[in-house]
């Protein structure tokens, strides 16, 4: 099977998903993973076609290439979430990381030891980083060389940059140590103001969130029956050929309306509510659309079930009320 992904997939694709991979700290060979989620996913999109075929007595080619394109993207998604929260771990604590180097240099330590003894056990992930560049340094490898090699390792623009600062000034000679204080209170001064962004559009974030997961619902949930009652309604009533009134236009015959048409719509115009909303709230929130993808589930299962609930309330309420007699 790892043979048949190679000849499958193109390598440009192969490359950056063995780099996600590393960027995620999943130390298995892409091949021979690749061919497993493909697998996988072949296996849950049969198992999910089969069940639509039976619930919907629909086409089974449809959903299994809808169902297997949605499956594949989730493990894409999780692997690349998973690749994000290291990065986030990461640049949370660099900034503690870099004061704790420059203390160290101050002291008199050389660089290398004053990196490795900058770790602590609750940097997680950033720890485990900075011991294996401790590791590459004891077996011959230059620092700077390390610490490259750590920036392929860590996805993220910030610790990239900060990184590639640092092995600059090691390379040029200058005061580190000075170098180190000014970028950590860079970085300090940098979750400021993001946390202050947070704060200013949490009014934004709670707006949509309501929109597509409350308003939505209940307006369509609402007019959805309503145009089912006015609709019998209007098949009920009796047009005059002969009205008794000159009416500057004419009626020959009473609108109708499929409710099931009704229904796909509402439905329909939910879901890509939810879809598009999520994605929003994502960019907004975190500032990348991606992040938004795991509002999407909790978001339908809100927005659908009380687009239920509203007409199932409504006939109950005013049902009785609504019945021509």
């Amino acid at each position: 099977m790892p043979n048949l992904i190679r000849i499958i997939v193109p390598e440009k694709i192969r490359n950056s998903f063995a780099q996600l991979l590393i960027y995620a700290d999943i130390k298995k060979d892409p091949n021979k993973y690749l061919s497993f989620l493909f697998l996988t996913g072949l296996l849950y999109a049969v198992l999910a076609s089969l069940l639509i075929q039976l619930i919907f007595k629909i086409n089974f080619v449809l959903p299994l290439i809808i169902a297997f394109i949605l499956i594949e993207f989730a493990f894409y998604y999780i692997i690349l979430l998973k690749a994000d929260k290291k990065t986030q771990i990461i640049e949370e604590h660099l900034s503690d990381a870099l004061q704790l180097m420059s203390s160290n240099l101050r002291a008199g330590l050389t660089v290398d030891r004053a990196l490795l003894l900058s770790t602590r056990p609750e940097f997680g992930v950033l720890t485990k980083e900075i011991n294996l560049v401790g590791k590459q340094i004891i077996m011959g490898k230059s620092i700077t060389d390390s610490l490259s090699e750590m920036v392929k390792r860590v996805k993220g623009k910030t610790f990239s940059k900060t990184m590639q600062l640092i092995i600059s000034g090691i390379r040029s000679g200058g005061e580190l140590a000075v170098l180190l204080d000014k970028t950590a209170q860079d970085l300090v001064q940098k979750k400021l103001v993001t946390k202050k962004i947070k704060t200013s559009i949490n009014l934004y974030v709670i707006f949509i969130f309501v929109a597509i997961g409350v308003g939505g619902p209940l307006l369509f949930g609402l007019s959805s029956y309503l145009i089912g009652v006015l609709t019998e309604i209007l098949t009920k009533v009796a047009i005059p050929k002969t009205p008794g009134v000159n009416l500057p236009f004419k009626i020959s015959t009473v609108p109708t309306l499929d409710q099931a048409f009704v229904m796909q719509y509402s439905v329909a115009f939910l879901v890509t509510s939810v879809v598009l909303g999520s994605l929003v709230l994502g960019l907004i929130n975190k500032g990348k659309e991606k992040e938004g993808v795991k509002y999407i589930l909790p978001l339908m299962v809100i927005a659908l079930t009380l687009f239920f609930i509203v007409r199932i309330l409504v006939k109950n309420l005013l049902g009785a009320s609504l019945v021509i007699t």
